[in-house]
């Protein structure tokens, strides 16, 4: 049980705080961009729902080496959220 709480609390601080960055970076750094604040807020949340349950309960069955983990996990977490970003954002990649 304490696994699941630990989840959930990683999964809001990883929410709150991609959700922020990602705020910052269109309304601050992109600001040519005009997406809607709304919609930047829910691709932050989408794209934390759909990776860090895979990286907390489905790769740890795969991958026992930490290092490996880490490694994989990050590397995969920054491709598909990047998709899920672009997608949600309809931005392009550059």
């Amino acid at each position: 049980m304490n696994y699941e709480i630990d989840f959930l609390k990683s999964l809001l601080v990883t929410i709150s705080v991609e959700t922020i960055v990602l705020l910052i970076l269109c309304k601050v750094i992109f600001k040519q961009l005009r997406i809607k604040t709304w919609i930047i807020i829910l691709a932050g949340i989408f794209a934390s729902f759909a990776t860090l349950p895979y990286l907390w309960f489905i790769i740890p069955i795969f991958i026992k080496t930490r290092l490996l983990y880490i490694i994989i996990s990050e590397l995969s977490a920054v491709f598909l959220e990047s998709f899920i970003l672009l997608g949600f954002l309809r931005i392009d990649y550059k």
